[in-house]
C-alpha cells in the first residue's frame, strides 16, 4: 500500500461510524459504488443489469443507503425496503455489498448528501482495493436509477488494464421515457448538456466532457491522489472529474453506454431530476444555448497557450487581444499576467507549463469565462441553430432539418441526439498510429 493511501485511510474515512456488510466471495477487478435513497425497486434492476452483464463476477457493488434525520417518511420507508432486499440478494449472481446509513442513528447529517454517500462508498472500494494491493483497479460511480449493458463491465475492466489510466467518464445517453413533456424535457437537457462538453472538448480543452455522477470511474491511486470524493450537496461529480483532471488526465471510455433516469428529482439543487422539472414548470426558456463564437475563442486561446508556453505574459495577452478584447480583459481580471509569470518560473519544461496552466484555468474558470462573454458579447443562440453550427463544425450536415423550430417534433430531435451522440463515440474511439 503507497503512502498517500494509508495516510488517507487512516484519516479521512468513516469506516467505524458507518461499516461495510455483505460478503465477498470472489477475486475483484472492480468495485462500484452506488448512493441510494428512496430507489426501491429500481435499484434491483440496475443490480441485474451489472450481474447479467460479461465479467460480472469480478465485479463488487458496494450500495449506500441514505438519508439524513429530517428525511421524508416516504424515503425510509423505501430505504427500508431497500435494507430488506439486499439482505435476501443472491451473491452467487453478483457479489452486492451494502452500508446502512439510513436507519435510525446511522443516518447523514443534515448538512451532507450525495457527496457524502458517494464519499462512504468509495472510502469502503478504496480500502476492499488496498488490501489486495490492487490500487490499479478502477473504483466505479453508478446510480440507482441508471442502467447498463452487458458491455460495462468488460469494457471498464479492458480500459484500465493499461496502466497509464487514471480517470474516465462513461458514455452516458438518458433514458426517454414518459409523457410528451418528460421526453421534450430530456431531450433538451441531454442537447445542452452534451453540447456543452463536445464544444469544450472541440476546443481543445482537457475539461471537455460530461459530469455525470454515474458514469465516471479513476483506479485507486487517482482516488487518493485527489484526497478523495468532496462531499458537496450538489456538483461533486463536477468538481471530483475537475480534480482527476488536474491531477492525472480524464479519458472518454469507449465500449459502453450508461442509461440515466429521466425522471423529476429535487434532492439536489441542480442536475438532471431538477433540471426536467425546471422544464415542466415553463420556469425559463430552455431551448437555448451558448453561442458558438464562444467556443472558437476558447479554441484559439488553448491552441496559442499549447502551442506557445515560452512567450510571456505581455505577448500572450497581445495574442489574446487579438483572439477577442473581452479575452484579454476577462484574463487581466483574472490576474493572468502574475499567475503565467509563475508558472514560467517554476518549470523548466514547456510541458510543466502547459500542466500548470491547465489546472489554473481549470473547468469551473472556464464556464466563468464562457459566462464572461455570453454577457457582454454573444447572446445564448436559439438550440437547434447552435447544434446546426457544431454539427457543421464536425465536417457533418444535420439528418434532420433544423432551419425552422422544431420544439414539437420529438422524433425529429431524437434523430439529431443520435448524431450528436455518434459525434461523442467518433471523438472517444482511440487515435490510430500513423503507418511508417
Amino acid at each position: 500500500m503507497d503512502r498517500n493511501t494509508e495516510r488517507y485511510l487512516r484519516h479521512e474515512t468513516h469506516f467505524e461510524r458507518w461499516p461495510l456488510n455483505g460478503h465477498i466471495t470472489r477475486p475483484i477487478k472492480n468495485v462500484i459504488v452506488i448512493p441510494c435513497i428512496r430507489e426501491y425497486p429500481g435499484l434491483f434492476k440496475t443490480l441485474d443489469d451489472i450481474a447479467n452483464a460479461h465479467e460480472a463476477e469480478s465485479s463488487v457493488v458496494i450500495v449506500v443507503i441514505n438519508n439524513r434525520q429530517n428525511v421524508s417518511t416516504e424515503d425510509l420507508f423505501e430505504n427500508k425496503e431497500t435494507l430488506g432486499e439486499l439482505q435476501k440478494w443472491d451473491h452467487e449472481k453478483l457479489n452486492v455489498c451494502w452500508v446502512d446509513a439510513s436507519s435510525v442513528g446511522n443516518e447523514l447529517p443534515n448538512q451532507e448528501g450525495v457527496g457524502m454517500a458517494r464519499k462512504i462508498g468509495l472510502d469502503w472500494a478504496l480500502k476492499l482495493l488496498a488490501e489486495r494491493n490492487q490500487l490499479q483497479s478502477p473504483l466505479v460511480n453508478l446510480d440507482g436509477d441508471t442502467r447498463v449493458e452487458k458491455t460495462y463491465l468488460k469494457a471498464i475492466n479492458e480500459f484500465f488494464e493499461n496502466e497509464k489510466r487514471w480517470g474516465a467518464v462513461i458514455a452516458c445517453a438518458h433514458q426517454i421515457h414518459g409523457p410528451k413533456q418528460q421526453r421534450a424535457a430530456t431531450l433538451c437537457y441531454e442537447f445542452s448538456m452534451r453540447c456543452y462538453a463536445d464544444y469544450l472538448a472541440w476546443a481543445n480543452s482537457p475539461y471537455g466532457y460530461h459530469s455525470i455522477g454515474s458514469a465516471m470511474a479513476c483506479t485507486g491511486y487517482a482516488y487518493t491522489a485527489i484526497s478523495g470524493m468532496n462531499r458537496r450537496l450538489a456538483g461533486e461529480d463536477f468538481y471530483f472529474l475537475q480534480q482527476l483532471t488536474k491531477t492525472g488526465k480524464v479519458e472518454r471510455l469507449s465500449g459502453t453506454t450508461v442509461y440515466p433516469s429521466n425522471r423529476i428529482s429535487r434532492r439536489t439543487p441542480f442536475g438532471t431530476g431538477q433540471r426536467i422539472e425546471r422544464f415542466l414548470i415553463n420556469q425559463q426558456e430552455e431551448y437555448e444555448l451558448y453561442a458558438p463564437e464562444i467556443f472558437s475563442v476558447i479554441k484559439n486561446w488553448m491552441n496559442t497557450v499549447n502551442s506557445n508556453p515560452r512567450l510571456n505574459s505581455v505577448d500572450l495577452l497581445k495574442i489574446a487581444n487579438r483572439i477577442e478584447p473581452l479575452l484579454k480583459d476577462f484574463l487581466l481580471d483574472i490576474d493572468f499576467e502574475k499567475k503565467w509569470s509563475v508558472f514560467r518560473s517554476q518549470n523548466k519544461k514547456e510541458s510543466g507549463i502547459i500542466k500548470q496552466f491547465h489546472q489554473w484555468f481549470d473547468g469551473l474558470r472556464t464556464l466563468r469565462l464562457v459566462h464572461y462573454l455570453r454577457d457582454n458579447a454573444w447572446e445564448n443562440k436559439p438550440m437547434f441553430e447552435a447544434i446546426k453550427t457544431f454539427i457543421h463544425q464536425n465536417d457533418l450536415i444535420p439528418v434532420v432539418d433544423v432551419s425552422g423550430r422544431i420544439e414539437e417534433d420529438l422524433h425529429s430531435q431524437e434523430l439529431l441526439l443520435q448524431q450528436l451522440r455518434s459525434i461523442y463515440e467518433r471523438r472517444s474511439q482511440p487515435k490510430k498510429q500513423a503507418k511508417h
